[in-house]
């Protein structure tokens, strides 16, 4: 049924709240490639590469199913190395190998 009084009448009309979101997948490859260099920066890899990662795996039903596995396999690959990265700084600060941490230590 139409709800705008100057549709034709039995047009198709559809309502916006109606009409089924498809989920782009343009972003979450955008924040997987961005992830493949933020990744460096751990504390801007993991919240990009996390949010491109969960925009990935919703746009998997919509129409643009290759640009969404990309998405999805560039983001997994930008979080495991910004996990590695976490972990390496953390053992190099408590082993006492960091120059930053040594710096702000005084040592």
């Amino acid at each position: 049924m139409s709800t705008n009084p100057y549709d034709p009448p039995g047009s198709p009309f559809v309502p916006p709240a109606a009409q089924p979101k498809v989920a782009k997948a343009g972003l979450p490859l955008g924040l997987g490639i961005f992830g493949m260099i933020a990744w460096l920066l751990p504390i801007i890899g993991l919240p990009v590469t996390i949010i491109g990662l969960v925009f990935g795996i919703k746009a998997l039903n919509g129409p643009s199913k290759g640009m969404a596995i990309a998405a999805v396999v560039l983001c997994s690959l930008g979080l495991m190395l910004t996990l590695v990265n976490v972990a390496a700084g953390i053992y190099l600060a408590v082993t006492g190998q960091h120059p930053l941490v040594n710096q702000l230590q005084g040592k």
